[in-house]
């Protein structure tokens, strides 16, 4: 079945459904697009089988890296597009697949992609899911190596330990221990920390686990509340990363730094000759 079979099965349901499960149907699917709350790092063997023109390819062996009740990272030696299908097949379970992230070709990551299941009753790895639990990992292993704790004095909260970064994403954050939870707009990052925007702030020193949405990816961190700032921002320190995001967060931080075209989209290359001054020469 191809993309548009599927979408327009989707369609058909939403509008033939009556008005009062019209509402609960769509926000069914709209749940689908929700962020993964739980992704355990687990390399498990599954075939691959790419539709491409609504013909099938022979089958690929391939491997996870991640696995989340609604889809998994994979790596493939094939070309595989945002918006792709793929059958992806363990032992007897087999769901159909859409490919909705990509690794950039000249990073780390490349060659890696994430599906969504689109049919199927079950995941392939709905079991392993069922048994395995969240590892964390700490942001700076423990040993010789250790470097001090982020440092933020009053009045000088620039100091860092690395270069902070610009960005735009969204946040998840929950209270360890406690029932706060929100949402707010990711505003700057580095690798051991970010600032995060909401409109309800907490305190200094409160645990949180976190959720970063950020270009086109997912890292959960645990970490702590350094600092408010003018009622509206607070810096969050991280301490551990979830195990198998830690490349992830490489990954954005890498975009993060090269340059974008947009950045010198405003200069002028002048090509002319410069010709000197009479006046001024001599």
């Amino acid at each position: 079945m191809n993309h548009e079979a599927i979408q327009l099965r989707q369609d058909s349901a939403l509008q033939n459904a009556a008005p009062q499960n019209a509402a609960a149907l769509q926000n069914a699917v709209s749940q689908q697009s929700a962020p993964v709350e739980k992704l355990i790092h687990l390399a498990l063997p599954v075939r691959l089988i790419h539709m491409q023109n609504g013909e099938r390819s022979g089958p690929e062996l391939a491997c996870t890296y991640d696995i989340h009740p609604r889809g998994a990272r994979l790596l493939s030696f094939r070309d595989v597009k945002v918006g792709d299908l793929i059958t992806v097949e363990r032992g007897r379970n087999k769901s159909v697949c859409q490919v909705v992230w990509t690794a950039e070709p000249d990073s780390a990551l490349r060659g890696q992609f994430t599906v969504e299941c689109v049919e199927g009753s079950r995941t392939p790895w709905e079991e392993e899911l069922r048994q395995v639990e969240e590892q964390y990992l700490p942001v700076i292993p423990d040993g010789p190596e250790r470097k001090p704790g982020l440092i933020v004095r009053r009045g000088d909260q620039n100091r860092r330990r690395r270069p902070r970064y610009p960005i735009e994403g969204g946040a998840d954050v929950a209270e360890i221990g406690g029932r706060s939870r929100m949402e707010g707009r990711l505003e700057q990052i580095s690798e051991y920390g970010c600032q995060i925007s909401a409109g309800d702030l907490l305190t200094p020193g409160t645990g949180l686990r976190l959720v970063l949405n950020m270009c086109d990816v997912s890292v959960a961190l645990r970490g702590h509340v350094r600092y408010t700032a003018e009622n509206r921002a607070m810096g969050v320190e991280f301490q551990e990363i979830r195990q198998g995001d830690r490349p992830l967060l490489d990954y954005v931080l890498n975009r993060l730094k090269k340059p974008r075209v947009e950045d010198f989209a405003d200069l002028e290359v002048i090509t002319e000759e410069m010709i000197a001054d009479p006046a001024s020469a001599g």
